[in-house]
C-alpha cells in the first residue's frame, strides 16, 4: 500500500513528524517497507519565467532564453528543449544549484556558469527528470500559469512530501485504503479521524438498468446507476492526479482516473462502463463453457477452463445479452471501456465474495488492484455511500445527469460476536492488563464491545475488519495497539542442565560431516515430485500414489517414495551446468501408504512417513590426475563411501531387482546387528531406460539407506590387548562363479571357531578359456585368516583344526574345493 503523508493527513493529523509517524505504524504491525521524500534533495531551483526566447547563432538544436527567476535581475541561459518558449514557467535552477545524480550511485552535481557555443549560460532550465520526478527529459516542465515567480520548486511542488510503503500481511485488508489506514493511526496515535465529507448529487434522471444476480454465493450485493451527459474530456483536477501519482498510479482520463482515486481512498474497487456499447441488461452469474472475453489489458481469456492440474475454477462474470462484459471483481472487457466519445456511463459498485475471487486472476498470470482487495474483503456495508462518492466526484468533474442508485443486497457476510479472556491475554501477550487498558483499545479501534462475568470482553467486530473471528485475534489487536516495543524483553528464566550425549546413537550432523569428507554435497528438495517420475523410480501404481491436493506446479503432483527423483534433477541441472564430476546426497522424508499406521503424535493415520538418506555418484570415480587412470565411478567405489561413512557398523549387500536400477548391477543393504540381518536400503546402477529417459550420458550410482537404522550404534566393548601375537593362515578355494564371497564368508563365520578374530578376501583369480587348473565356470578365491589366543602363543596343533573345520564348511555349504 503506496501513498503520500500529505493524504493521510488530511483525515488524520497527529503532532508527530514524519520519521515517528512511520516508526508509530511500523510498531503495530504496520510495517513501513520504504519511506522516501516525493523527489530526492536538491537546492536553489526557482520557479522562472521565460520571458524571451531567440534562436542560438551557432546551434539549430539551441535557444538563446531570457529568464525571470524573481531574484531583481534577467538571466540568460542556453537552453536545448524543444518547448522552451517566451511566457511559460519553468524550474530554473542558478548558479551554485545541486542537482541529483544522473543516475543511482552516482554524485550530484553543481551548476555553474558556463559558455555553450560561445554564449554565456547563467543556470539550467530543468525538466522532470532532472528533478527526479519521473523519466520524462523531453523537454523542460512546464508549470502552471499562476505559479509565483521565485518561490522554491520543493516548496510549491510539495517535494518534501514523504511517500509510504506499507507491507500489509494479507489479514490487514481494511489497510488497502486511505480510510483504513487513518483508522489505523487514529487508534495508534489517539489523534481524531475526520472521514472524508461530500454532497450526493441530485437524481435528475430516472433511468435504471435491469441486473440480475444469478448467483449469491458470486455477489453478495451490486449496487450501480446511470450517469448521462457526463465529458470524457473534462481535465482530471490537479490536486486527485497529484495524490494518484504519489500513490503510484498513472493518470489515464478523468472517468477511471476518479474510479482509481476512490478505490485508493475508500478501499473500494469501481467500474465504469459505458452503457451505448452495452447489450440490453446486465446479468452477474458464473461463467459458461465456450465464453472468451477481452479484457482491458488486451489480453482474451477463456474462463471456463480447466488449470494445469486439470481442475476447473469457477470465475464470476457481469454479462450482457451477446456475453461477457466483465470478469466480476478482477477487470473489465475492452469493448463496453469508456473512451474520449463515451458520453453516458454506467458505474457500478459491489461486494465480491472473496471465495469468489481468490486465485482467480493468478489464473489467468495476472494481478489487478481490485482482485487484490476482493479476494481479502471489502467493508460490504460500505458498497453503495463510495458508489455515491464517486458518483459526486463525476458530476463535480465532467457534469452529466445523474439517475437512481439501483442497491441490490443478497448474501451479507454476517459478523459474529467473539470473546477473549483477560486471563488468556495476560498469559499469551506476557503483560499485565487489566480492564481499562483493553476496554481503551477497544474504543480507539471502534469496536462495539461489553463485559460478560467481570474479565470476558463480548466484541462484535466492524464490517470492515474480516480478520477478527476468534480470541487470538483478539489478543493481537491488543498488543498492537498496546505497542510491542512496549512489550519488555524478559528472557525466560529456568534450570539448565547439560544433558547426557546418548552414546548408542549418533546424531544426523555426523553422517553430513562424513558424506562431505568423502566429496558428496548436500542437496535440499522438496517432498512433492511429479507423477510420471514417481511411477518410474517407485514402479507406483496409480493407487499407490499420493495425489497432493493443491499443488503449486504440474511437477509437484505427488508426494515421493523415495529420494532419487529430486536428485536426478539435480545432477541433471549439474550437467547442464558444465560439471562433470558430481556427488551428491540429501537426508529427508518419503511417504507411502500404509494402512497399518495409525493415529498418534508426530503421525498421520493410513501414511508411512520414514526418513531416509539417499545420494548419487556420477562421473570419474576420482577427479582427473596423472597419478590414476581415469575410469568411471562403480557400484564398488559408492559401497566404499558407505563402508566409510556408516563405521563402525557393518553392512553387506545382496544382488536383488529394483525398478530403477540397472537388474544386474543393484543389491539390497543389509545391516549386520545382533538379531541378525536387518534390510536398510538399496545400492545400484541406474537402469538403462531411466539413463536414457533422463538423457544422462553415463549412468549414475545410487543409494537410499533408512536413517534411523545407521544411527543407532552398539555400545563399545572394551578388550585388553593380548600379550601374544596374532598368526595368519591363508585359505585358497575353487568355486563356481556364480556363488557369492559373502555365501562363503557367511559359512565360515557360521562355525564359530575359536580364536578366529578376522577373514578377508585378499585375491580373486578367473582362469583363461582352457587351462588346466580349473574350469571355465569356475574361480578361486583367497582369503586371509587371523587367529589370536589370549592366553598364550597358538601352536599349529591349535591352528589346523581350525582351518580344517572351516575348509570343510565351504565344501559343504559352497561346494568348494581346496586349491
Amino acid at each position: 500500500m503506496q501513498f503520500s503523508e500529505s493524504w493521510l493527513r488530511q483525515y488524520v493529523n497527529p503532532s508527530i513528524d514524519s520519521n515517528a509517524l512511520g516508526h508509530a505504524m511500523t510498531m503495530a504491525g504496520l510495517e513501513v517497507e520504504e519511506q522516501h521524500s516525493v523527489a530526492p534533495a536538491f537546492t536553489k531551483i526557482l520557479v522562472a519565467q521565460i520571458l524571451t526566447a531567440e534562436q542560438h547563432p551557432d546551434a539549430d538544436r539551441l535557444r538563446v532564453c531570457k529568464v525571470d527567476a524573481g531574484t531583481g535581475e534577467e538571466l540568460q541561459i542556453v537552453c536545448g528543449a524543444p518547448n522552451a518558449r517566451a511566457g511559460i514557467k519553468i524550474p530554473c535552477a542558478m548558479v551554485g544549484a545541486q542537482l541529483p545524480p544522473a543516475e543511482a550511485g552516482g554524485k550530484p552535481f553543481m551548476i555553474k556558469v558556463g559558455k555553450l557555443r560561445g554564449v554565456e549560460s547563467q543556470g539550467m532550465l530543468c525538466s522532470g527528470r532532472e528533478l527526479g520526478l519521473g523519466e520524462d527529459h523531453e523537454g523542460i516542465l512546464e508549470l502552471p500559469a499562476d505559479a509565483p515567480i521565485g518561490e522554491d520548486i520543493r516548496q510549491y511542488l510539495d517535494l518534501d512530501d514523504q511517500i509510504f510503503i506499507i507491507k500489509l500481511t494479507p489479514n490487514k485488508a481494511d489497510c488497502l485504503s486511505l480510510i483504513g489506514m487513518a483508522r489505523e493511526v487514529s487508534a495508534i496515535t489517539g489523534a481524531a479521524f475526520c472521514a472524508p465529507q461530500w454532497t450526493a448529487p441530485a437524481v435528475s434522471i430516472s433511468d435504471k438498468l435491469q441486473v440480475s444476480i444469478e448467483n449469491k454465493d458470486l455477489c453478495g450485493r451490486f449496487a450501480g446507476r446511470i450517469i448521462r451527459g457526463v465529458n470524457p474530456k473534462a481535465k482530471t483536477p490537479e490536486w486527485i492526479v497529484k495524490r494518484l501519482t504519489r500513490a503510484g498510479q498513472r493518470s489515464i482520463s478523468p472517468l477511471v482516473d476518479l474510479s482509481n482515486y476512490v478505490m485508493l481512498e475508500m478501499g473500494q474497487p469501481t467500474h465504469v462502463f459505458d452503457i451505448d456499447k452495452l447489450s440490453g441488461d446486465l446479468t452477474v452469474r458464473w461463467a459458461k463453457a465456450g465464453e472468451t472475453l477481452e479484457l482491458l489489458n488486451g489480453q482474451t481469456v477463456t474462463p471456463v477452463e480447466a488449470d494445469q492440474s486439470g481442475k476447473v475454477l469457477e470465475v464470476g462474470v457481469v454479462a450482457d445479452h451477446a456475453g461477457p462484459v466483465a470478469l466480476a471483481g478482477i477487470m473489465g472487457g475492452n469493448h463496453c471501456a469508456v473512451t474520449d466519445d463515451t458520453t453516458n456511463i454506467y458505474v457500478e459498485a459491489a461486494y465480491w465474495l472473496p471465495s469468489a475471487i481468490q486465485g482467480r486472476a493468478r489464473r489467468f498470470n495476472f494481478s489487478t488492484d481490485a482482485a487484490h482487495r476482493f479476494e481479502r474483503g471489502v467493508d460490504p456495508q460500505n458498497t453503495a455511500q463510495c458508489l455515491e462518492y464517486l458518483s459526486a466526484l463525476i458530476v463535480e468533474v465532467c457534469g452529466g445527469q445523474v439517475g437512481p442508485i439501483d442497491d441490490q443486497v443478497l448474501a451479507l457476510p454476517e459478523r459474529k460476536p467473539v470473546s477473549m479472556r483477560l486471563a488468556r491475554a495476560v498469559k499469551v501477550i506476557g503483560i499485565p492488563l487489566t480492564n481499562d487498558i483493553v476496554a481503551d483499545v477497544f474504543k480507539r479501534l471502534a469496536f462495539e464491545f461489553k463485559q460478560e462475568s467481570g474479565d470476558v470482553f463480548i466484541v462484535t467486530p466492524p464490517s470492515h475488519r474480516f480478520d477478527i473471528e476468534i480470541e487470538e485475534d483478539l489478543i493481537e489487536e491488543v498488543a498492537r495497539m498496546y505497542g510491542f516495543e512496549n512489550i519488555p524483553d524478559t528472557p525466560p528464566v529456568a534450570s539448565l542442565k547439560m544433558s547426557a550425549k546418548a552414546e548408542a546413537k549418533r546424531g544426523v550432523h555426523l553422517l553430513r560431516q562424513r558424506f562431505a569428507i568423502q566429496g558428496y554435497q548436500e542437496a535440499v528438495n522438496f517432498g512433492f515430485i511429479d507423477i510420471e517420475s514417481e511411477k518410474r523410480l517407485a514402479g507406483a501404481t496409480e493407487k499407490d500414489l499420493i495425489a497432493v491436493v493443491n499443488p503449486i506446479a504440474s511437477q509437484y503432483g505427488v508426494m515421493r517414495s523415495n529420494l532419487w527423483g529430486g536428485l536426478l534433477g539435480n545432477l541433471k541441472a549439474n550437467l547442464n551446468r558444465g560439471a562433470a564430476r558430481v556427488r551428491l546426497f540429501e537426508t529427508g522424508r518419503v511417504f507411502k501408504r500404509d494402512e497399518s499406521v495409525k493415529e498418534e503424535a508426530g503421525k498421520v493415520a493410513g501414511f508411512h512417513q520414514p526418513q531416509r538418506i539417499g545420494g548419487l555418484a556420477y562421473g570419474t570415480f576420482v577427479p582427473e590426475q596423472w597419478a590414476n587412470a581415469t575410469r568411471a565411478v562403480d557400484f564398488f567405489d559408492v559401497k566404499g563411501d558407505l563402508e566409510r561413512v556408516l563405521d563402525p557398523l557393518h553392512f553387506v549387500t545382496e544382488s536383488a531387482i529394483h525398478p530403477a536400477l540397472h537388474p544386474g548391477r543393484s543389491a539390497q543393504v543389509h545391516l549386520k546387528t545382533i538379531s541378525g540381518l536387518v534390510n536398510i536400503g538399496w545400492i545400484g546402477e541406474l537402469h538403462p531406460a531411466l539413463q536414457q529417459t533422463y538423457e544422462l550420458p553415463q549412468a549414475p550410482i545410487l543409494f537410499e539407506l533408512d536413517l534411523e537404522a545407521i544411527r543407532n550404534l552398539d555400545l563399545p566393548q572394551p578388550e585388553e590387548l593380548s600379550k601374544f601375537p596374532a598368526v595368519q593362515r591363508d585359505l585358497a578355494v575353487v568355486v563356481k562363479q556364480g556363488v557369492s564371497v559373502q555365501s562363503l564368508l557367511d559359512a565360515m563365520t557360521a562355525t564359530k571357531q575359536n580364536f578366529v578374530r578376522a577373514i578377508e578376501l585378499f585375491d580373486e583369480f578367473k582362469p583363461k578359456a582352457g587351462s588346466n587348473s580349473m574350469a571355465d565356470d569356475e574361480k578361486s578365491l583367497a582369503f586371509r585368516v587371523t587367529l589370536l589366543n589370549h592366553q598364550e602363543t597358538l601352536q599349529d596343533a591349535q591352528i589346523e583344526p581350525v582351518m580344517a573345520a572351516l575348509l570343510a564348511a565351504l565344501e559343504k555349504k559352497c561346494a568348494a574345493r581346496l586349491r
